[in-house]
């Protein structure tokens, strides 16, 4: 797979939108991110995934799934090896970071209280 392969992938999905963030591409969706090309130049698409989740795919895939280094990893983020991933396994790992994020959007918006317009438009002023 490759790095067009990942965005056409990532961007099919319901939503999805394509963004930029420290100029690396990243995919979002409600205006978060669920994934990035942000380690492309070492042939990785990166995915946002649940620490749960990212022990699943590298202990089925360890040669395709390897957790980013550092904090980032220890919360779920986790690179693709493109190129020894295959179509199905990266649509399915992408869209596992989408749902997930889909979820936390979800889970977040009904934590918060619901604003009126004029509370809005004052905060605005």
């Amino acid at each position: 797979m490759t790095a067009a392969d990942f965005r056409r992938i990532a961007l099919s999905l319901d939503g999805a939108e394509e963004g930029s963030h420290m100029g690396a591409a990243d995919f979002r969706v409600g205006g978060r991110i669920f994934a990035t090309l942000a380690s492309i130049k070492h042939g990785y698409g990166n995915l946002m995934l649940t620490p749960e989740n990212q022990a699943a795919f590298v202990a089925e895939n360890p040669d395709i799934f390897v957790p980013v280094s550092a904090g980032w990893g220890r919360n779920g983020a986790t690179h693709v090896i493109l190129a020894r991933a295959n179509e199905d396994l990266l649509a399915g790992a992408l869209r596992t970071a989408w749902k997930l994020r889909v979820e936390a959007n979800r889970k977040a918006g009904a934590k918060r209280p619901a604003k009126s317009q004029a509370q809005s438009k004052a905060k605005r002023s």
